[in-house]
């Protein structure tokens, strides 16, 4: 019996959509702001909703993927 490897979504996604391209992406931009303006309730306006675009899509997206079913269909149609 075959052990099957568990499911990552992340192997789907191209390299730009990647944990560490939206972690990095984030960093910039709120360093970016703060760095640029230097005012801080202008970067907290920037972070808002970069920290939520973040959150989703590295800790909320990955797990509806998963137990959703989706990839495990995706990887049956490619097996076949």
């Amino acid at each position: 019996m075959s052990e099957q490897k568990p499911l990552n979504p992340w192997d789907y996604k191209p390299w730009w959509c990647q944990p560490w391209s939206i972690i990095l992406t984030t960093i910039i931009l709120i360093s970016g702001s703060w760095l640029l303006f230097k005012i801080i309730w202008l970067t907290i306006l920037v972070s808002i909703p970069v920290l939520t675009w973040m959150g989703f899509f590295v800790f909320i997206w990955p797990q509806l993927m998963i137990r959703s079913g989706i990839l495990e269909s995706y990887q049956k149609e490619n097996l076949e």
